[in-house]
């Protein structure tokens, strides 16, 4: 989730604000903007506000950060951080850290990192299925039937997370009207929700290194990914608290009623595996 320095950082449009004058120009030193579209905005990590820039690009690699006008503060002082820096502010979740991965930064990774930590929820239930039905030396139609498990597993993560996305996004908008008047940005926030699940990645490790407090690792790790998605909520939409409190709330809800309505047909989300076993006997 965290991109460092200037790597990872949308090209920002440069001019001569800031810029020593001296008689009418810098002082042997020449301003080299950056080229980017008059429309890219970024926001201050600090006070949220917009900004048309991040950093003043001089001759010889010279670099200023661009001081917001709104609260005085350099407008993204992570564009200077180690990537690693940045991970571990993103891992604490500060709001600075989120602001300067969602909206100074250009990632395009939120697809594929979706499909992957499907993958790895769809490995956890896959894994916890067959740990409880064990088949010892099965035949080639045993494990055909494990491997659409598997499948099965990945669909109804994906259908659980699809709920808990359309449990949070229709709060918001029904409750966009008793809000000001500010248009949602349901594209950013979806990204946003996307990138700030990482924490399923560790779902992985956790079964790998399997002992007696796994099951707990699982908890907190859901607790962790939970957290995460709230502030994504709160920093991009800027809102309350309470608002991204009551929005994954939402979420959660319309998640764990589609887990409901998954478990009254257990008959058509059951193991294969299971069923055979006991047909064996």
């Amino acid at each position: 989730m965290g991109t460092g320095g200037r790597s990872g950082l949308r090209p920002g449009k440069g001019n001569a604000e800031g810029v020593t004058p001296g008689n009418g120009k810098a002082d042997g030193v020449a301003v080299t903007p950056t080229a980017a579209s008059a429309s890219c905005q970024y926001r201050c990590i600090e006070c949220n506000q917009e900004a048309k820039e991040l950093y003043r690009d001089y001759n010889h690699g010279v670099l200023k950060i661009t001081i917001c006008k709104s609260c005085q503060k350099p407008v993204d002082k992570y564009i200077e951080y180690d990537p690693v820096i940045i991970l571990i502010n993103a891992i604490l979740c500060k709001a600075q850290a989120y602001r300067h991965i969602l909206f100074n930064t250009k990632i395009n990774m939120h697809g594929k990192l979706c499909v992957f930590c499907l993958l790895c929820e769809a490995y956890l239930r896959w894994w916890q299925l067959q740990d409880s039905s064990r088949i010892a030396d099965p035949d080639d139609f045993i494990r055909y039937a494990k491997e659409w498990d598997f499948y099965r597993m990945f669909a109804i993560a994906s259908l659980e997370q699809t709920a808990y996305f359309t449990g949070i996004f229709t709060f918001l908008w029904v409750e966009r009207p008793l809000r000001a008047k500010k248009k949602l940005n349901f594209v950013l926030l979806l990204k946003a929700l996307l990138l700030s699940s990482y924490g399923k990645l560790l779902l992985i490790p956790a079964v790998i290194w399997e002992h007696d407090y796994t099951p707990l690792c699982l908890r907190l790790i859901k607790v962790f990914v939970l957290t995460s998605n709230f502030q994504a909520i709160r920093v991009t939409l800027n809102v309350s608290r309470k608002l991204s409190f009551l929005a994954i709330l939402s979420g959660l809800l319309v998640e764990s009623t589609m887990v409901y309505f998954l478990q009254r047909m257990e008959w058509a989300v059951g193991s294969d595996c299971a069923i055979y076993k006991s047909q064996d006997f």
